[in-house]
């Protein structure tokens, strides 16, 4: 696992164990350890203008299965096996003993420490969260809607290709969109509010006037035969991977910009229930009258 993470480009720190006190200060003192590391990462980008991409530090958390609920059930062991994942106790008129059982378990998180006898959280502890536009719910980069500006548009006219007559001229609706694109770049540049996405195929989808104006965003390693590569770019396809590309255009939307996706018909329906859900939300959502309406 831990290669597999430095594979990925991070530095991991794991946190292991089972007993709850140990544990804690056992991710209190990684915490620490990784604020310094992003701390001294940003000092060296800042002070040193170095813009080599950096190893990001991650934290593995391993614990048990169930950890911290009942230990076993009726002689069955249960914290750190499968059982943990089903219904740990089954409470009904055939097991009323689990009831006690149950009663222990949820009595073990000592809600009384956490919250008066009329159920609110004390006061002390509400006070460790933070306020106004820094709580996650309220941070406007949570709601993009607030963010919004418009996209400033071609005139897709100027695109236009005239046929006087049916098969009088040769064209090719993607190359023609690629041109449109680019104006699209060019327009929004000082605002810095769309990019492109797709699976290494803004080229091959026949997109390639876009890199008349931007570069792909590449913050790795170049070989000699790169193309399009550059620490700032409007174009993220460099990736061959669908759900990474759609995955990334659903959080550019969600912070108020806005983004296209392009990809192979053969190949879309590998993203269609990412999408789906997507929609979902955003239809729940647009229900919410304090949230913004996001991108589409």
């Amino acid at each position: 696992m831990e290669q597999f993470f430095r594979g990925c480009g991070w530095t991991p720190y794991f946190v292991e164990g089972d007993k709850p006190e140990e544990m804690h200060q056992l991710m209190a003192g990684t915490l620490d350890k990784v604020i310094e590391n992003i701390r001294q990462i940003q000092k060296n980008a800042r002070n040193k203008n170095d813009t080599t991409r950096p190893r990001w530090p991650m934290i593995v958390l391993k614990s048990p299965k169930g950890w911290t609920g009942p230990k076993e059930v009726d002689g069955l062991k249960v914290e750190g096996t499968f059982r943990a994942h089903q219904v740990p106790i089954l409470v009904d008129s055939e097991h009323p003993d689990h009831l006690k059982l149950l009663e222990s378990w949820m009595k073990s998180y000592k809600a009384e420490e956490l919250f008066d006898e009329r159920g609110r959280l004390m006061p002390e502890l509400a006070e460790l969260a933070p306020k106004g536009d820094r709580r996650m719910g309220a941070n406007p980069h949570a709601n993009g809607g607030i963010l919004l500006r418009d996209l400033r548009m071609p005139d897709f006219r100027v695109h236009a290709v005239n046929v006087p007559s049916p098969g009088a001229v040769d064209g090719q609706d993607t190359l023609v969109l690629g041109k449109f694109l680019r104006d699209v770049v060019r327009l929004n540049k000082d605002q810095n509010n769309f990019r492109i996405f797709g699976p290494d195929e803004t080229l091959s989808n026949l997109l390639g006037a876009v890199f008349e104006e931007t570069n792909r965003q590449w913050d790795a390693r170049t070989v000699k035969n790169d193309e399009f590569l550059a620490p700032v770019g409007r174009v993220l396809d460099s990736m061959l991977s669908e759900h990474q590309c759609e995955g990334w255009l659903e959080g550019y939307l969600l912070t108020g910009r806005h983004g296209l996706f392009n990809c192979y018909e053969a190949f879309i329906h590998i993203i269609d229930s990412m999408f789906n859900q997507h929609a979902k939300w955003l239809k729940i959502t647009a229900e919410l009258p304090w949230r913004g309406r996001s991108p589409r």
